[in-house]
């Protein structure tokens, strides 16, 4: 007998669950999609929030060497610019000299910085990949 009812019901929830209509179909489907975006925006918040923290440090870190070192360039670069004044080297084409190694590797340094503040760095990676595995679902679905 309890084997018979609970056919039954069984067979109750199955008509129920077969006979809801289209329109509720595609309700329950856009709720579902609504909450999933809204799980990916979540992700994504927390993703890029994770980056700014990593991107944090380099910039900090760039901008506590810049002001440290750039007294101890001064000094250096005077001193260099002196000692080829005293080999010899007119006072103008010394400065030039010291001036434009100076550049060179300043400049390099500043890309090498630059690297880890850059967008790929940035780029909320985790969710990109989960909103496309999140597409390839959907696409799979509406076969």
């Amino acid at each position: 007998m309890k084997e018979a009812a609970s056919t039954m019901s069984e067979d109750t929830a199955m008509d129920s669950q077969d006979s809801r209509s289209i329109p509720h179909l595609v309700s329950d489907a856009v709720n579902q999609l609504a909450k999933l975006v809204g799980n990916e925006l979540e992700l994504a918040r927390a993703e890029v929030s994770a980056k700014f923290s990593d991107a944090g440090r380099p910039a900090a870190l760039l901008g506590v060497g810049a002001v440290i070192f750039i007294p101890a360039l001064v000094m250096l670069l005077m001193a260099a610019a002196t000692g080829l004044m005293h080999a010899g080297v007119s006072v103008p084409i010394a400065y030039l000299i010291v001036g434009a190694i100076a550049m060179v590797i300043s400049l390099a340094l500043l890309l090498i910085g630059m690297n880890g503040l850059s967008g790929d760095a940035l780029k909320p990676t985790v969710t990109l990949e989960q909103v496309q595995r999140d597409k390839a679902a959907v696409k799979e679905m509406m076969r």
